[in-house]
């Protein structure tokens, strides 16, 4: 039995309104990451969380898309983890670029 991660904008996922709003800030921020204009594995973010602000949950105002990268970076960030030093978040992206794109191995021809 593993951990279970209780997520407290559940309630606001599955309300019939979210799927329209996402795609309302998703629109309006041009289908891109306001932070860093990525336009790959898009996701809506609650600038004040679900958690502290559940009045604003369905407001597009307190919406904004980011990329995978950049919303993980927040979450982080708003859960207490300090942010990683640009040594370290080099180092990552070096081994996350290596995993997409990994380098043929041609064979040794000594012959």
């Amino acid at each position: 039995m593993g951990m279970r991660f209780q997520r407290h904008g559940r309630w606001v996922y599955r309300d019939k309104r979210w799927p329209a709003l996402r795609i309302a800030a998703k629109r309006r921020d041009g289908f891109k990451c306001v932070q860093c204009g990525a336009r790959h594995r898009l996701e809506v973010d609650h600038i004040e969380p679900v958690r502290t602000h559940p009045e604003l949950s369905f407001e597009l105002t307190n919406l904004q898309t980011l990329c995978g990268k950049c919303h993980a970076s927040k979450t982080r960030i708003e859960c207490g983890h300090v942010p990683l030093s640009p040594e370290r978040q080099k180092w990552r992206d070096l081994l996350r670029d290596m995993q997409r794109n990994p380098i043929e191995q041609k064979g040794n021809d000594h012959a």
